[in-house]
């Protein structure tokens, strides 16, 4: 029953505001979409339209081939998740799961067998007479995700349904969404302002910024090939490290830039036809490592010890702070001199207008060479 779903040049205005300009995306019947991006850049309002909870101000909604841009939400055929439970604290859970249905006039035959199947899915089977004052939070929000099964959607509709819950019921639940695409393979668009929760989950991210999208990629494509400095600085965790760069001559087609302190960077990254005005150099963390004779020269600030892995944090003489991965082992002291190398392989250059110039990939056939 699953379907897909297409937004075509779809529009948000709420009077002279406009929220969306233009939003046109095709999803495929089975995908699992995450709509990432920061507070307010219209990720939850283009799921509310989609729902039918939102007006559309131009443009079409189709799912499964079916323009569905003016039909009331309860004939869309989707079921949708909240950040809020929205719980009826006076029922028991099994009559929260069912209530939808028994509204819908369901055979009690049928709703006892998808509640009793929702249930198992979700691991609720020993407490579907409990009242939802008598669960967790993380017990609730399977409670609301059930809810959703139930009815058995062409589409599951997800607006940041983790939010509410600790770190440790976060993780869990972020399992089992995942499972229950798997076993369902169903369509499921799912907003959040948590990369983490978008790497983990997406077949496709859609990262959002101002109403538009700024990238539609992989997981893996948007945090290794980011698109523009926004992306970049967006997805990861920690942020990728910026730096202002001066171009030097080129050498073998190959950017060479002066970094801070005028170190000197050969980068991996092809020479583009047209590049002015100021540039910045990206490099992620874990691209980032101690090295005796490395370009960037700088004094340990702070040290994040994670186990499995060590952060350090180093200020350069202009002031900019960046962030390196170093080995576990290796004790650094506050105040420490040391010097950084980025890796080439993995340096990512901005243009004025924001755009990114990666480095060359690396091709298949020479990897499994190697």
């Amino acid at each position: 029953m699953t379907a897909s779903i297409e937004f075509a040049t779809v529009a948000k205005r709420y009077g002279s505001v406009e929220i969306i300009p233009d939003f046109s995306l095709h999803i495929a019947a089975g995908e699992f979409i995450v709509l990432l991006g920061p507070s307010g850049c219209g990720k939850s309002t283009l799921l509310r339209m989609l729902a039918g909870l939102e007006s559309v101000s131009g443009g079409r909604i189709a799912l499964g081939g079916q323009d569905v841009t003016e039909l009331p939400p309860g004939r869309r055929g989707l079921a949708m998740v909240f950040q809020q439970y929205a719980l009826y604290p006076h029922m028991t859970v099994f009559d929260n799961m069912a209530f939808g249905l028994r509204n819908l006039g369901v055979p009690e035959a049928e709703v006892h067998r998808r509640v009793q199947a929702a249930a198992a899915m979700l691991e609720l089977d020993g407490l579907l007479q409990r009242l939802p004052g008598q669960l967790s939070g993380g017990q609730r929000q399977r409670v609301a995700i059930g809810r959703a099964v139930v009815k058995e959607p062409k589409a599951f509709l997800f607006d940041e349904p983790l939010s509410n819950l600790d770190a440790k019921l976060r993780n869990r639940t972020r399992i089992e969404i995942a499972r229950l695409h798997k076993r369902l393979g169903a369509t499921m668009v799912f907003v959040t302002h948590d990369q983490v929760e978008a790497m983990t989950l997406a077949d496709r991210i859609v990262v959002m910024n101002g109403g538009r999208i700024e990238q539609l990629g992989a997981p893996m494509e948007i945090y290794q090939r980011p698109r523009t400095r926004f992306v970049a600085g967006f997805v990861g965790s920690p942020a990728m490290n910026f730096l202002p760069a001066r171009r030097l001559p080129d050498a073998q087609g190959r950017l060479v830039v002066a970094l801070p302190g005028d170190g000197v960077l050969h980068t991996q990254v092809p020479v583009p036809a047209a590049l002015v005005g100021e540039l910045q150099v990206g490099v992620r963390p874990e691209a980032l490592r101690l090295s005796a004779d490395g370009p960037l020269v700088g004094r340990v600030e702070l040290i994040e010890r994670l186990g499995e892995r060590s952060l350090a944090h180093v200020g350069l003489a202009d002031g900019t702070v960046v962030v390196a991965e170093v080995p576990v082992q290796r004790d650094l002291a506050l105040g420490e001199a040391v010097r950084l190398q980025p890796d080439a392989a993995q340096v990512h250059v901005f243009d004025a207008a924001g755009l990114a110039h990666h480095a060359v990939a690396v091709q298949a056939d020479a990897v499994l060479a190697a």
